[in-house]
């Protein structure tokens, strides 16, 4: 089992998430519990997590609300429903959501892990093809090599320029939350390096004024928004 995996387990019922927790650190994942959907939300906000199991009836903000607000941050993170609830309109909801798999209560701890490592198989083999080159117009944007080239002119971005110019390619023509870039980037979204994040954003805007079909916009109250037309290589 690849250790790495990091998975955010959200389940209000205390010793069910023990369990869980500990079972599947007993099988090589990284597992953090949380017993309410607002106590997942700000643990997704903090962590780069791999996959999302969560219980559907949570207090506070249930598992339907926080799967909705995760995707509005992430849209790829795969998501799997725990519920006492098999009611189809339930099982519907939650792929309407986006969710990849759905396990009614009760159900095999097993049977979970085996969910749970086949989703990461599917996602590992998206990530071995990973982007490494996104052509935004007239520019070409190596992420690997960190270098925006247009016409000619290579310009080398320092890490911090890249890896926010990569949140905003990877949501491009879509918002990029401002605290998720934040956490992403920065760890902490204090008002310090929310400060330091803006003049990033200045800094990429200026990088990229020679194409005028390209633009950064900001989505008030949300984040940023990269607007270009979308064409990636690999």
């Amino acid at each position: 089992m690849d250790d790495k995996f990091k998975i955010l387990l959200c389940e209000d019922d205390e010793n069910l998430g023990m369990l869980l927790r500990e079972f599947l650190q007993a099988k090589g994942y990284s597992a953090d519990l949380c017993h309410d959907g607002e106590e997942g939300y700000n643990a997704f906000l903090k962590g780069q997590y791999d996959l999302c199991v969560l219980d559907v009836m949570m207090p506070i903000k249930d598992g339907f609300t926080l799967a909705q607000e995760i995707r509005n941050v992430n849209k790829e993170v795969p998501i799997i429903f725990l519920t006492a609830k098999s009611l189809k309109e339930d099982v519907f909801e939650g792929f309407k959501i986006g969710a990849d798999d759905y396990i009614t209560k009760p159900f095999s701890m097993e049977e979970l892990v085996f969910r749970i490592s086949a989703i990461l198989r599917r996602v590992k083999g998206k990530k071995d093809k990973e982007i490494t080159l996104y052509k935004l117009g007239i520019y070409t944007f190596d992420t690997q090599k960190q270098v925006l080239i247009a016409n000619g002119k290579t310009q080398k971005l320092t890490t911090k320029e890249c890896e926010l110019l990569k949140l905003l390619c990877y949501n491009m023509n879509d918002v990029l939350e401002r605290n998720y870039a934040l956490k992403a980037i920065w760890v902490d979204d204090n008002y310090f390096n929310a400060r330091s994040m803006d003049v990033y954003i200045t800094k990429l805007r200026k990088l990229l004024k020679d194409d005028p079909n390209i633009e950064i916009i900001n989505i008030h109250g949300k984040g940023y928004k990269l607007i270009a037309p979308e064409n990636k290589e690999d």
